[in-house]
């Protein structure tokens, strides 16, 4: 999607491959696997084991006229799609959604979410990690996390499992995805391409084209050299290079494992399957989220634009994102219960807000942080579910009003995090896990 965002920014252009370093707050593969230490002591062993993947439709789903339908409103209200039928009945879904309609038993929608933030970057950031953004923030920072992702946050309470990282975000990184003062050790592993395209592949974990098996040896043992030298010299300096070296020395393991390798290998995947899940970016990012949930991996975020509709919502609508949603999410479902995954994988679909209820001179609609729908499928949730309601315009909830905090609550308890847990920032003040947030028991099994 090469649509620029309202603010001008084109979002797909905001991350590019060789700033990432310095810019996003990922980290490099020595790095990644130090963290992995760290991690494990703050591991709660007793947690349920259940994943995460957060599937983030970046610029705003229109839920009025996707998952909250209004065909009773006035015209200008209710705009041009109309609602059909799910297989859970008394539920309805757009009438271009018709494979996630079939899929209804598998999810629940939350359709009483509420903020007060109607802009991009502030509104993402709330809705990623459950805090509203603090005077002074700037959205045009990257990454510009105040609070820790709920990624991150999964990966600091929660830690590695096998050889892969604990949290990767994919085709790149939201700049509200970071770890915040968390650091490294919970900052994520960063893809940084498209698994649709024909030539994926993971760049940190393949040698560069230049560098061959045998130079890649080469330089392996002639570090080792230097180490020697190093330790043979500095004994009483180098404790933090020794570690450092022995982190490397796992780097180089994990860029030639083939059981790390095989994880993000899209290309071993069955061409049918990944027809069934479409050959967009949306669909093959979906599909890459469940290898990897199903290699080991905690959370993966996936980062989808641009559902930012202010100029012909219903076009834009109908012939570029509902249809990739339309393959991509029921398939993830429907693949997540063929293989008995879905129940200890908590899948979390939402953007940042919904869309004005009022149709716009342009055919589109504008931000409404007011009023937002959210599905949620696995991981404890109950399938078939509809918590809340808006009212007859779309305009605010007409019952159960429910926040991002509420929400974060809802995503710790099915994942087994304390909500009361505080993390410190680096001056030492304590910050909860969730702000304050509650249940909502209504969504669970």
């Amino acid at each position: 999607m090469h649509r620029q965002f309202c603010d001008g920014v084109n979002r797909r252009d905001l991350l590019k491959v060789g700033c990432a370093s310095t810019l996003t707050g990922m980290f490099s593969l020595p790095d990644l696997l130090a963290s992995r230490v760290r991690a494990a002591e703050s591991r709660d062993k007793s947690k349920d084991d259940v994943s995460l993947i957060v599937l983030f439709l970046k610029g705003g789903l229109s839920t009025i006229d996707t998952l909250d339908l209004k065909p009773d409103a006035p015209p200008e209200f209710r705009g041009e799609f109309n609602p059909i039928n799910t297989n859970v009945a008394g539920t309805q879904l757009c009438e271009h959604l018709p494979r996630l309609a079939q899929q209804a038993d598998k999810f629940a929608l939350l359709r009483s979410l509420t903020h007060p933030n109607s802009d991009h970057g502030g509104a993402d950031h709330y809705m990623l990690t459950g805090y509203a953004p603090l005077p002074g923030f700037n959205p045009n920072l990257v990454p510009n996390n105040q609070r820790p992702a709920h990624g991150s946050i999964v990966s600091k309470v929660l830690g590695p499992r096998g050889a892969v990282p604990p949290y990767v975000c994919l085709p790149k990184m939201h700049p509200s995805a970071g770890s915040a003062y968390l650091g490294s050790v919970a900052a994520p592993f960063v893809v940084e391409a498209d698994p649709n395209a024909p030539n994926f592949s993971v760049p940190d974990l393949v040698p560069p084209v230049v560098v061959d098996g045998t130079r890649l040896n080469d330089r392996r043992g002639l570090m080792k050299q230097v180490d020697r030298f190093q330790q043979t010299n500095e004994v009483a300096a180098n404790s933090k290079a020794r570690v450092t070296s022995a982190f490397r020395d796992k780097a180089f393991d994990l860029i030639t494992s083939p059981a790390t390798k095989a994880a993000f290998d899209i290309h071993s995947e069955p061409d049918k399957l990944r027809d069934e899940y479409g050959r967009h970016s949306l669909g093959q990012s979906l599909l890459m989220a469940r290898r990897l949930i199903e290699a080991g991996v905690r959370c993966v975020t996936v980062d989808h634009s641009n559902w930012d509709t202010h100029n012909d919502n219903f076009s834009v609508l109908r012939k570029e994102l509902l249809p990739q949603l339309d393959t991509g999410l029921p398939m993830l479902l429907q693949d997540l219960a063929d293989r008995s995954m879905l129940r200890k994988t908590l899948v979390v679909v939402m953007g940042e807000f919904g869309r004005t209820p009022r149709v716009n001179n342009n055919a589109g609609r504008d931000h409404w942080g007011p009023a937002n729908c959210i599905l949620l499928a696995g991981g404890g949730i109950a399938g078939g579910t509809v918590v809340g309601a808006t009212n007859p315009k779309g305009e605010k909830p007409a019952s159960d009003p429910r926040s991002p905090e509420d929400l974060t609550a809802t995503m710790c308890h099915c994942l087994g995090i304390d909500p009361e847990l505080e993390f410190h920032t680096p001056e030492g003040r304590p910050v909860k896990v969730v702000n304050n947030g509650k249940v909502i028991k209504e969504l669970l099994t």
